[in-house]
C-alpha cells in the first residue's frame, strides 16, 4: 500500500492545511485516499475525512496496542489506493522520553516515508541545522523530503533552496507562499470543526488549489509508491449469530460531532441502527431504544440548545423513565441542569443533578487512565483481584458543580481529572455520562457492552460478551 506520513518540526507549521489540501487533490485525481490521524484527535480527522470523502481513522499509541494499530491500518487501507497519515505536533514529540509514542515511532512501525512541513517565516540559512538535526537524531526514520511553508516571496524561497541544496540532499517537494487561503479558522479550543463550518467545501477547495499550485504531487506519489507497509495477518474472528437490532439515537449536528468512525462501525456491527438527531432543530425524540450524545462544542450553540425546550424535556423524561444513554463531555454538559458561560446561564436538559461552569483555562486535558467500579451500569468487568483499567482521553474547559454527595461513578481516575479529579462517569438511572472519551479498542469494547445493555433493558436475548470484537 503506497503511503506517506505528513509531519513537521513543531506544532503550528501548517501540516494540517497541507494534509487536507493533499488528500483533496489526490481524491480529485480519482485516487482512493485513506486518511489517518495520529493521536486522539476529532477535529483534524473530520476535515481529512471530508477531503477524502471517506472516514479518517485515528492511530493512537495510548489507547491502541502496536498490533491494534497495524491491524487498523491494514483494515482501512485494504479498499484504498494510497494512505496519508497526518502526525501531531513535531516529528519527535510525544509523552515518552524514549519516543515510543512519537510520530517517528509510528512512521517506523508503518514503514512510512516522512514528508516534513516546515514553517519558514523569518528563516533562511537556519533551516539547515534544524533539518540536519531531524535527519541525524534518528537515522531509522525515513525523511523523504520537505515542503517549505509560509514563504515571504520568491527571494525568500531562493535563499532557502540554495542553503538546502548546499548542505543536504533532501528534495524540496513543495514551496507554499504566505497565502490566506491556507489559514484554517481557529477558535477558543483550537481549529473550527468542519461540522460547524458553513463553507467547508469551499475551504477544502481553497486548500486543494494551493497544494496543487505549489506542491509536486507527482513526486509525492512516487515516494509513496516506493514505500511498503509491513505485512499484517489478522487472526480469524469467530462467526457470531446476527444480534437482535436496536435503535440508537445519536446526536449529529454542529454542536455534537465528536465520534470515532470505527467506533460507529463497531456499534453497527453490534446491531445498532444509528438514528441521527439534530439537537438544535429536531423538536421530538424519534422512536429509539437507547441514546448516544458524543462530544462537541455545546457552549457555542447555547441559545439554540436552550430554545429547543421540547427536545430537552423529552430527553430528560426519557432518561428519568430509564432510557439507556451514554454521553461524553459535550453530551454530559448538555444533560446537566445548566451551562454558565461568559456571564450568562443557559438551561439544558436537566437529566443530571449538576450545573456546568465554563473556565478560561483547561480543566482536564490529555490522556487519562480509568479503572471501572462496581457501579458501572453496563455490568462491571472488574473484580477486586483484577480491576479493569484502560486508557482514554479528555479535553474540557468546563467543570460540573452541585452533584449530590451520594453520586455514583463508573470510573476511578488513575490519571487525569474526569469529573472531580478522583472519579468520572456519572451514573444516574440508566445514564452513564463521562468527561473522558472512550475508544473501542483492546480490552475496552464499550460499543458492544452499551448495545448489549440496551438489549438487556429491552428484555431481548443477548450474549454479554464484553470483550468480543476487534
Amino acid at each position: 500500500m503506497p503511503h506517506l506520513y505528513i509531519s513537521a518540526t513543531r506544532q503550528t507549521s501548517g501540516k494540517t492545511a497541507v494534509s487536507i489540501g493533499l488528500v483533496a487533490a489526490l481524491t480529485a485525481r480519482g485516487v482512493v485516499t485513506q486518511p489517518f490521524k495520529k493521536g486522539p484527535d476529532y477535529i483534524d480527522s473530520m476535515w481529512l475525512g471530508r477531503a477524502a470523502d471517506r472516514s479518517c481513522i485515528n492511530l493512537d499509541f495510548h489507547t491502541m496496542s502496536t498490533d491494534c494499530i497495524s491491524a487498523t491500518f491494514a483494515r482501512y487501507t485494504a479498499s484504498a489506493q494510497i494512505a496519508v497519515i497526518e502526525g501531531t505536533r513535531g516529528l519527535f514529540d510525544g509523552l515518552d522520553l524514549d519516543g515510543k509514542d512519537s510520530n517517528a515511532a509510528l512512521a517506523k512501525q508503518l514503514n512510512a516515508p516522512v514528508v516534513l512541513v516546515i514553517d519558514c517565516k523569518g528563516m533562511t540559512r537556519g533551516i539547515v541545522p534544524l533539518l540536519l538535526g531531524h535527519i541525524h537524531f534518528d537515522p531509522q526514520v525515513a525523511i523523504a523530503g520537505i515542503i517549505l511553508n509560509n514563504l515571504g516571496g520568491t527571494r525568500h524561497e531562493a535563499k532557502l533552496r540554495a542553503a538546502l541544496s548546499r548542505y543536504t540532499e533532501l528534495p524540496v517537494l513543495g514551496a507554499i507562499p504566505n497565502d490566506p487561503r491556507m489559514e484554517l479558522t481557529m477558535r477558543h479550543l483550537g481549529l473550527m470543526p468542519s461540522n460547524e463550518t458553513q463553507d467547508v467545501e469551499s475551504r477544502i477547495a481553497d486548500l486543494r488549489a494551493c497544494v496543487e499550485s505549489h506542491v509536486d504531487i507527482d513526486a509525492l506519489l512516487a515516494i509513496a509508491h516506493k514505500s511498503s507497509a509491513p505485512m499484517y495477518h489478522p487472526q480469524a474472528q469467530p462467526q457470531r449469530q446476527p444480534p437482535a437490532p436496536v435503535r440508537v439515537g445519536i446526536a449529529r449536528d454542529s454542536a455534537f460531532g465528536f465520534y470515532y468512525p470505527d467506533d460507529l462501525e463497531r456499534l453497527r456491527e453490534a446491531g445498532a441502527e444509528l438514528i441521527p438527531i439534530n439537537m438544535l432543530r429536531d423538536k421530538h425524540l424519534p422512536v429509539i431504544d437507547g441514546l448516544l450524545i458524543g462530544g462537541g462544542f455545546p457552549e457555542t450553540h447555547l441559545a439554540e440548545l436552550q430554545a429547543n425546550t421540547t427536545l430537552r424535556d423529552e430527553i430528560r423524561s426519557a432518561i428519568e423513565a430509564g432510557l439507556p444513554c451514554y454521553a461524553e463531555c459535550g453530551g454530559l454538559m448538555y444533560l446537566s441542569r445548566s451551562i454558565a458561560w461568559k456571564g450568562t446561564i443557559f438551561d439544558m436538559a436537566g437529566a443530571l443533578p449538576g450545573e456546568i461552569v465554563m473556565h478560561a483555562r483547561p480543566v482536564g486535558k490529555g490522556y487519562t487512565r480509568l479503572e471501572e467500579t462496581r457501579d458501572h451500569p453496563w455490568g462491571s468487568l472488574s473484580t477486586s483481584e483484577h480491576p479493569q483499567i484502560f486508557n482514554a482521553h479528555e479535553f474540557h474547559y468546563s467543570s460540573i458543580q452541585g452533584l449530590p454527595a451520594d453520586t455514583r461513578f463508573a470510573f476511578r481516575i488513575h490519571r487525569g481529572v474526569g469529573v472531580n479529579g478522583t472519579h468520572d462517569g456519572i451514573v444516574h438511572n440508566n445514564l452513564l455520562a463521562c468527561y473522558c472519551h472512550l475508544r473501542d479498542v483492546g480490552g475496552n469494547q464499550w460499543t458492544r457492552r452499551f448495545v448489549d445493555f440496551i438489549r438487556h433493558h429491552m428484555g431481548l436475548a443477548h450474549t454479554p460478551d464484553a470483550n468480543a470484537g476487534g
